[in-house]
Parts: C-alpha cells; structure tokens; sequence
C-alpha cells in the first residue's frame, strides 16, 4: 500500500521559491553577469511556513 507524504506548508509570499537570482544587466571584468540574491523575507529563505497556532476561545 502507498504511503502518504505529509503535507507541507508552502510560503505563500514566495511560492516556494525562497531564493532568486536577479540579473541587473551589467557584467563584470571577467565577463560574467553580475546577479543580485534576493530571500524571501516571510519564510526567511525556507521556502514553508510554520503552522498557525490554534486559536483559543476564553470565556463563554
């Protein structure tokens, strides 16, 4: 019988994709392109975001 993988939680900001490369265009001396890294700043770079916590209700 198959076993199920469980179900992660992708970044809803990013995709999934934490980690870009951006070409700006220009090349340096050696003739290779000079790229920015840029990192998804809501999963931090882990491309998954952790569960919400439960919520609670206090009172009647």
């Amino acid at each position: 019988m198959p076993q199920h993988a469980q179900n992660t939680r992708v970044c809803r900001d990013c995709d999934g994709f934490a980690t870009v490369a951006i070409t700006t265009g220009t090349r340096h001396r050696d003739g290779s392109r000079a790229t920015l890294r840029v990192t998804c700043p809501a999963c931090k770079g882990a491309g998954r975001t952790t569960p919400a916590a439960a919520l609670h209700r206090i009172g009647r």
